[in-house]
Protein backbone atom coordinates (compact mmCIF):
# COMPACT_ATOMS: atom_id res chain seq x y z
CA UNK A 1 0.00 0.00 0.00
CA UNK A 2 1.14 3.50 -1.24
CA UNK A 3 1.80 5.57 2.30
CA UNK A 4 1.42 9.51 1.91
CA UNK A 5 3.05 12.07 4.41
CA UNK A 6 0.62 15.16 5.88
CA UNK A 7 1.86 18.07 7.94
CA UNK A 8 -0.54 18.38 10.92
CA UNK A 9 -0.90 21.41 12.71
CA UNK A 10 -2.25 21.51 16.45
CA UNK A 11 -2.56 23.51 19.36
CA UNK A 12 0.36 23.23 22.71
CA UNK A 13 -2.83 21.49 24.09
CA UNK A 14 -3.26 18.84 21.43
CA UNK A 15 0.00 18.21 21.23
CA UNK A 16 0.39 17.58 25.13
CA UNK A 17 -2.59 15.21 24.68
CA UNK A 18 -1.23 13.47 21.52
CA UNK A 19 2.16 12.87 23.40
CA UNK A 20 0.78 12.16 26.92
CA UNK A 21 -1.34 9.35 25.26
CA UNK A 22 1.66 8.26 23.34
CA UNK A 23 3.44 7.88 26.28
CA UNK A 24 0.47 5.82 28.10
CA UNK A 25 0.49 3.52 25.57
CA UNK A 26 3.82 2.99 24.58
CA UNK A 27 2.56 4.00 20.80
CA UNK A 28 4.47 6.28 18.19
CA UNK A 29 2.13 9.46 17.26
CA UNK A 30 1.70 7.47 13.79
CA UNK A 31 0.53 4.59 15.42
CA UNK A 32 -1.81 6.31 18.47
CA UNK A 33 -3.50 8.54 15.13
CA UNK A 34 -4.13 5.86 12.98
CA UNK A 35 -5.61 3.95 15.48
CA UNK A 36 -7.60 6.89 16.37
CA UNK A 37 -8.76 7.30 12.79
CA UNK A 38 -10.04 3.70 12.49
CA UNK A 39 -11.83 4.11 16.16
CA UNK A 40 -13.80 7.38 14.59
CA UNK A 41 -14.40 5.82 11.51
CA UNK A 42 -15.98 2.37 13.49
CA UNK A 43 -18.12 4.91 15.61
CA UNK A 44 -19.68 6.76 12.27
CA UNK A 45 -20.43 4.28 10.68
CA UNK A 46 -22.07 2.28 13.70
CA UNK A 47 -24.31 5.60 14.01
CA UNK A 48 -24.99 6.17 10.22
CA UNK A 49 -26.65 2.24 10.58
CA UNK A 50 -28.67 4.34 13.36
CA UNK A 51 -26.86 2.42 16.28
CA UNK A 52 -26.57 4.39 19.33
CA UNK A 53 -22.86 4.49 21.49
CA UNK A 54 -22.71 4.15 25.15
CA UNK A 55 -20.14 4.17 27.56
CA UNK A 56 -21.64 2.37 30.79
CA UNK A 57 -19.93 1.71 34.61
CA UNK A 58 -21.95 -1.00 36.07
CA UNK A 59 -19.96 -0.28 39.53
CA UNK A 60 -21.28 2.80 39.61
CA UNK A 61 -24.84 2.03 37.74
CA UNK A 62 -24.22 5.04 34.98
CA UNK A 63 -24.60 5.07 31.46
CA UNK A 64 -23.98 7.99 28.95
CA UNK A 65 -24.67 8.38 25.31
CA UNK A 66 -22.39 9.56 22.71
CA UNK A 67 -23.23 12.41 20.27
CA UNK A 68 -21.47 13.34 17.64
CA UNK A 69 -21.91 16.08 15.05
Amino acid sequence: MAKKTMTLNLSEAEMAVLEALCAKKDFSKTVLLRQALRLYQRVEDRLEAGDTLFFENEAADKKAELVML
